[in-house]
C-alpha cells in the first residue's frame, strides 16, 4: 500500500510503520486518523487500530471505505479530539497500547474542499474547523479581534514579519466591508506582501495562524504528549509527525522533557524527513518531520 486514497496521501509511511514496529495482533492508536492511509497500512501487517478524529467527513470517509475492518474488528472509530486520547483510549480498550500516531497536517481532503476554508487556492468561507462543532471560525475572529490582537496572532502562531501592516490593512479593509471569503483574505495579504516570501504564497502564514487558533492545535499538542506516553506498553512508541516550526518545537521539547522524567528516550535523535522521491510524488511532504519516542 502506497498510503495514497481520494481523502489524503499519507506522508512519511513506511517509516512511521517501521518505528512502530507493527505486529500481528498489536494495538494501535491513531489519534488523527484523516483518510486512514497510516492505519490501512498498519492493517496490512495484522495490526489492531483505534482511529480518533474530530472532522466528521473523515468518521464518514472512515466507515464507507473500512467497512470490512471494522466488522471484523480490526478497526474501531470514534469522534474526539486528541487532547482527550486518554479518555478515548480507556472508554473504547485501548488504554494499553503498541504505539500511537499523531499526524498533525491538515488532510489533503480538508485543503482541497473550499467550504472547509483552510486553502486559499481556492474561493471559500473562512471557516477552517476541523470539528465542524466547534462554536468559532477564521471569520469570527477576523471581524471581532483588534489590530492588536491580529498582530499578535499572526505573529505568535504564524512567525510572520509583516504582521503589523498585515493587522492594519484587515482593519482597514473590514471597515469597508466585511471579510468573508478564502479568496478576500488572501487577496487583503498578497497586496502587502506581495513578493516578501519568496518560494511560498504571501498569505500562507496569516492562514495557519488563524486555523491554529480556532482549532487550538498548539495547546491540544502540549496536552496530549504526555497522556500519549502513559498509554503506551514498555517499549511501545509514540510517532509525531509535524508540519511547521511551532509544533515541530513543542514535539521537540515535549520528548526531551519526559525523557529526562526517565519515561523513556527519544528514539530519533533528528527529525526523519521525507526523501526525494516522496517529496516528488507529494509536495506536502516537504515540510514533514517525524519524531519518535519509546515507552521505558
Amino acid at each position: 500500500m502506497n498510503g495514497k486514497n481520494s481523502y489524503h496521501t499519507s506522508v512519511l509511511l513506511q517509516e512511521v510503520v517501521t518505528f512502530l514496529g507493527v505486529r500481528e495482533g498489536g494495538r494501535y492508536s491513531d489519534g488523527t486518523f484523516g483518510g486512514g492511509g497510516h492505519a490501512a497500512e498498519i492493517f496490512r501487517r495484522g495490526g489492531i487500530v483505534l482511529g480518533i478524529d474530530m472532522d466528521q467527513d473523515a468518521l464518514r470517509y472512515g466507515k464507507e471505505n473500512f467497512k470490512s475492518q471494522i466488522s471484523v474488528g480490526k478497526l474501531r472509530l470514534v469522534k474526539g479530539n486528541f487532547r482527550e486520547i486518554d479518555k478515548l483510549a480507556g472508554a473504547n480498550g485501548f488504554a494499553n497500547v503498541d504505539g500511537i500516531l499523531l499526524d498533525l497536517g491538515v488532510s489533503s481532503f480538508q485543503l482541497d474542499t473550499p467550504g472547509r476554508g483552510f486553502s486559499f487556492q481556492s474561493p471559500g468561507p473562512l471557516d477552517m474547523r476541523m470539528d465542524r462543532e466547534l462554536g468559532v471560525t477564521a471569520k469570527d475572529l477576523l471581524t471581532v479581534l483588534s489590530k492588536g490582537e491580529l498582530y499578535e496572532l499572526f505573529t505568535t502562531f504564524g512567525e510572520e514579519r509583516l504582521a503589523r501592516p498585515i493587522a492594519d490593512s484587515i482593519v482597514k479593509s473590514r471597515r469597508v466591508k466585511q471579510i468573508e471569503t478564502t479568496e478576500e483574505l488572501g487577496q487583503i495579504v498578497s497586496r502587502v506582501v506581495s513578493g516578501g516570501h519568496p518560494g511560498i504564497h504571501p498569505a500562507t502564514r496569516v492562514f495557519q495562524a488563524l486555523r491554529i487558533a480556532v482549532n487550538d492545535e498548539l495547546e491540544n499538542l502540549r496536552i496530549a504528549l504526555p497522556k500519549a506516553v502513559q498509554l503506551l506498553k514498555e517499549n511501545g512508541r509514540l510517532c509525531v509527525i509535524s508540519f511547521h516550526s511551532l509544533e515541530d518545537r513543542i514535539v521537540k521539547t515535549g520528548f526531551l522533557e519526559m525523557e529526562k522524567q526517565v519515561l523513556g528516550q527519544v528514539v530519533t535523535k533528528k527529525p526523519v524527513v521525507a526523501d526525494e522521491d516522496e517529496t516528488n510524488r507529494n509536495r506536502r511532504a516537504r515540510s514533514a518531520k517525524l519524531r519518535v519516542f519509546e515507552r521505558k
